[in-house]
């Protein structure tokens, strides 16, 4: 399936912002499973790109400039095959996925709700782990934000797809199941559906296995993926640092169009 991608993204400051760095998160890598066909990033200057430390591509947009808003476009189409592995990084050791971040740290309850799925069959537990999340947190938009970790969104009762993946990271590493955050878009046939989204990849018997909580579903082949990490930190589109600005507004639009069906060239 061909997917055609467009996310434009506008932070506007209250006051001039006197300098700012945005790391920036928003190019795939190609994978046996999505293959890019083109891909580019508009941006008020150019960007250094390098690598992090989880293997994505970063690019690091230093502004000197005084100034009160900023652009970021990127777009490009890419190639989505009906491959459900995903690639083993040979580069960074899975076991990096088992530690616990800021935002995934285990409280009493959710120790409690991992220790429901301990045992054998680990991938079906998970199943069933992952349907007892979402049943506990139905999907409520405006009731957590990115700040928020796995137990305030599990104890609120409520989240996005960020606290759903949360809460299964943070339960998996109760476990000590290496697994791994992943920001990227999904296509939806539904043009009101939130094009950015969040999943999990869990490592088990020498591969990474896909679980999307917020849509059930353990096959990722309308995903698009751009980065991993321990938790939302390290895997956002953007994330920078400014010097001055005053209150920040924030604009983000992703849009995912199907260009061409499943069995196109």
């Amino acid at each position: 399936m061909k997917l055609s991608i467009r996310h434009h993204t506008e932070y506007r400051y209250s006051e001039r912002v006197r300098h700012s760095t945005q790391y920036l998160r928003l190019t795939p890598r190609p994978s046996r499973r999505q293959r890019i066909l083109k891909w580019e990033l508009d941006l008020p200057e150019p960007a250094a790109r390098a690598s992090d430390s989880f293997g994505n591509v970063l690019h690091v947009l230093t502004l000197d400039q005084p100034h009160q808003s900023i652009q970021l476009v990127a777009r490009g189409q890419v190639n989505i095959t009906d491959e459900d592995g995903e690639d083993d990084d040979v580069r960074l050791s899975p076991l990096v996925f088992a530690r616990f971040s800021p935002l995934t740290a285990a409280d009493a309850a959710l120790t409690a709700l991992a220790e429901e799925h301990r045992g054998d069959a680990v991938l079906d537990r998970l199943e069933r782990l992952s349907e007892q999340i979402l049943a506990r947190m139905p999907f409520a938009a405006g009731v957590t934000d990115v700040a928020s970790n796995a137990a305030v969104a599990l104890q609120g009762g409520q989240g996005v797809c960020q606290d759903h993946t949360h809460v299964f990271l943070s339960c998996c590493r109760v476990l000590g199941i290496p697994a791994r955050y992943v920001s990227g878009y999904l296509y939806s046939h539904d043009s009101e559906h939130v094009a950015s989204h969040a999943w999990a990849e869990v490592w088990h018997r020498e591969s990474w296995h896909t679980f999307d909580v917020t849509n059930q579903t353990r096959r990722p082949r309308e995903h698009l993926k751009l980065a991993v990490g321990l938790d939302y930190l390290d895997a956002c589109p953007v994330r920078g640092v400014r010097y001055g600005g005053g209150v920040e507004s924030l604009n983000a639009v992703a849009r995912v169009t199907q260009t061409e069906p499943w069995g196109g060239q």
